[in-house]
């Protein structure tokens, strides 16, 4: 049995760390870029030279042991410490001419980052952004990249993570819509098309005053399409409040009530997430600096409200509505 790391086949342990994360090994060849049989050769490497096994094979599912348990609490922190220490000399020795690479979802690259890349451009001409685009949250030091805007509550396990903003949702339609509700109350909406999850919309006419149960006609994995198709007169949607100013301010689309609501806790907040070890590493200073300026900048921006609809009752005092 192996007892020191004198002879640990060190060039194992990041498939045994995958490998115990997706509990499957064709999904581990798959992610890691590996044959099947690779994967579990070197499964079966690490287990020999240790002298006992980690894994239950269970059809074709293979679960941790105790003994795999105990060496990828120890091999986990190792590993995310290794990966972080290479991304951080990988940026250090290009220097600040290196492309930054940020994660960010498409709906918060469309509706809001992109309108502002000139400014920072103009700010930081010699920092590119290569901007990666997903729905799913990506592993930063697996995938090499430097940062993410990531939605939610914050608290991602290794990383460090700063707030950005919060924003309420606001139902808003297109100018052709908001001329045709012009003066009714509210209540009309019930008969509209209305666009995204049924949920909110719910809980968005019940703090309205309204028991009603809608059935939208659309919904989205992503709020930049239903938004979109807001301004196209496809239906009445609820959207974050700062994803829409922009598209207040250009008149395409139009607010259509004050009632604001407030998201669900879980997707609460805009979070700039990074790697604790890149946090002095000049150009995500840069990024750090310049998106709470232009949050700010948004926050002193955001045109008012002027209503189309007539609520109700009226909003209590201190309500999120």
């Amino acid at each position: 049995m192996l007892t020191s790391m004198s002879r640990l086949p060190l060039h194992t342990l990041p498939v045994f760390r995958t490998a115990a994360r997706l509990q499957n090994l064709r999904a581990t060849a798959l992610e890691m870029h590996l044959s099947h049989s690779a994967v579990s050769q070197q499964i079966s490497v690490l287990e020999e030279q240790l002298g006992f096994a980690l894994f239950e094979r269970r059809g074709r599912r293979i679960v941790l042991n105790e003994a795999g348990h105990a060496l990828l609490c120890s091999v986990e922190s190792a590993l995310t410490q290794l990966d972080a220490g290479v991304l951080t000399a990988a940026a250090t020795a290009l220097g600040s001419s290196q492309r930054l690479r940020l994660t960010v979802m498409p709906s918060f690259l469309q509706r809001w980052l992109l309108p502002r890349m000139q400014r920072w451009r103009e700010r930081h001409p010699d920092i590119a952004l290569e901007l990666h685009s997903s729905q799913h949250v990506m592993d930063l030091q697996r995938d090499g990249f430097h940062a993410a805007l990531r939605q939610g509550s914050g608290g991602w396990p290794g990383l460090s993570d700063e707030r950005l903003l919060d924003s309420p949702l606001v139902v808003v339609a297109s100018p052709g819509t908001a001329r045709r509700l012009q003066g009714g109350s509210i209540a009309a909406l019930a008969h509209e098309p209305l666009l995204g999850h049924g949920e909110s919309w719910d809980r968005w006419f019940s703090e309205g005053g309204l028991k009603i149960r809608s059935n939208p006609v659309a919904s989205f994995n992503d709020a930049g399409l239903m938004l979109q198709a807001a301004e196209q007169g496809l239906g009445i949607a609820l959207g974050r409040e700062f994803m829409v100013a922009d598209a207040l301010r250009d008149g395409l689309l139009v607010q259509l009530s004050e009632q604001r609501l407030a998201p669900d806790a879980e997707y609460a907040s805009y979070y700039l997430v990074y790697p604790p070890t890149l946090r002095d590493w000049k150009p995500l200073q840069a990024l750090r600096d310049w998106l709470h300026e232009e949050v700010c900048m948004l926050k002193e921006s955001m045109p008012a409200a002027t209503p189309v609809l007539t609520p109700i009752k009226p909003a209590e005092p201190g309500s999120t509505t």
